[in-house]
């Protein structure tokens, strides 16, 4: 069976981070080599998490306890609980289908007097084009932080030069992962030495800790070969339990940062270290390889289906998406044809505050929904791509479309049948 995804380390770098578990670098130093490694110009900051980084910028923004975070619809729930936990309003800005993007007249149409930040996340592994929402808020007065924790591309690109926050996660499904550890990108020098002063008060996550990590996820990664996901996938079969939660669940129990005192923490000095191994050996054609077998997966699928994000330019195809009527039963007919298909259960669309239901994010529901996430990477062989936009096809071809909204067409689909 083809797993829906494969963990972008190699044993080298499960290797090395072990070792440095056992031999570890001076912390500090570590700490200042991965950050100017990241940018030579200072504008680097290394965290636990892209969720570390995001609340220490908005503690160290001094902002008015009455302050709402304005999101791209779509976002992770750990990002929404940080604003929780801090007192703010989280508002959501629906997207548009075809880039995944913020709608500019959802966008003017969310803020108000008490606005303060404009949190806009590129989606799916593609990079959107931020001048027109840049224009926007610079017109406003709204702090833009520029959530790249699934556009990760390489070194070379440390995020847009006038985004005020651009923050990158190396969280244990991110592209280059060091099975965690984030990048920030913080241009003005005030504001950088203010976080880096209330970071410095956190404690150390423990070498021990990050030792764990780096053990479950040679298990994880063995599991996640093709004949390893055939094993497991039998196994749960046979037992009569829930493969989908509890494969998820594996990974999210890796990587969770459930609470506040979890979540600040500095990381820990191995981290840093194959962190800053990880930008040092990045591979320009191994992107470059996903990025192939994603394009020609989308031109097998044709125009059966819909693919959210298809009309951003920038693509690298992080996860590969589509939208269909009944995730849960294209599921089973894929898994059935060796496909492990799965949804995002960590992804959320945003809910407006309460008295503001013309805020409500239709399309980032109504993608929500109906995403199914199809096994897409360089690793699959070409005739493997073309055999699961096969089934695919056979799956979208069984029925009629099903109802829609006029922006978003989704394939109806049932179960059953040959």
């Amino acid at each position: 069976m083809w797993s829906r995804l494969r963990f972008d380390i190699g044993w080298s770098d499960l290797a090395y981070g072990a070792w440095r578990c056992l031999v570890p670098p001076d912390r500090d130093s570590a700490e200042r080599s991965l950050e100017a490694t990241w940018s030579p110009e200072g504008f680097g900051i290394a965290c636990h998490s892209v969720r570390t980084g995001f609340d220490l910028v908005l503690r160290s923004l001094d902002l008015p306890p009455d302050s709402e975070i304005l999101f791209s619809a779509l976002n992770i729930e750990g990002m929404l609980k940080v604003v929780g936990r801090l007192g703010f309003t989280a508002v959501p800005v629906d997207v548009d289908a075809e880039q995944v993007a913020p709608r500019l007249e959802a966008l003017e149409r969310a803020i108000t007097p008490r606005s303060r930040v404009l949190v806009v996340a590129h989606l799916l592994g593609a990079r959107l084009d931020l001048d027109p929402v840049i224009a926007v808020a610079r017109r406003h007065g709204l702090f833009l932080i520029e959530d790249c924790a699934q556009a990760f591309r390489g070194p070379g690109f440390i995020g847009h030069p006038q985004a005020d926050v651009s923050m990158f996660s190396f969280g244990p499904l991110k592209t280059s992962t060091a099975l965690g550890g984030a990048l920030l990108t913080v241009r003005d020098a005030g504001l950088r030495a203010r976080i880096k002063a209330l970071q410095a008060e956190y404690p150390v996550q423990s070498r021990r800790d990050y030792a764990k990590r780096l053990a479950r996820f040679v298990g994880l990664k063995l599991a996640m070969t093709r004949p390893g996901m055939a094993l497991v996938h039998r196994y749960f079969t046979l037992r009569g339990l829930e493969f989908d939660t509890t494969v998820g669940d594996a990974v999210r129990n890796v990587a969770r940062l459930g609470n506040a005192k979890r979540l600040r923490k500095r990381p820990s000095a191995p981290m840093l270290a194959l962190l800053e191994r990880r930008l040092r050996t990045f591979s320009p054609a191994r992107l470059a390889a996903r990025t192939a077998a994603g394009e020609r997966l989308r031109a097998a699928l044709g125009q059966s289906l819909t693919v959210p994000g298809a009309a951003c330019p920038n693509r690298t195809h992080w996860v590969f998406t589509v939208l269909v009527e009944d995730p849960a039963a294209a599921m089973v007919w894929l898994r059935a044809a060796g496909f492990d298909a799965s949804n995002m259960p960590r992804i959320r669309a945003v809910d407006p505050p309460p008295g503001r239901p013309d805020l409500a994010p239709v399309t980032a529901r109504h993608l929500l929904k109906h995403l199914l996430v199809l096994p897409c990477y360089a690793a699959m062989p070409p005739r493997a791509l073309a055999r699961e936009a096969e089934v695919v096809k056979r799956i979208a071809g069984r029925l009629e479309p099903a109802a829609t909204t006029p922006a978003v067409p989704a394939v109806g689909l049932q179960p059953g049948g040959a």
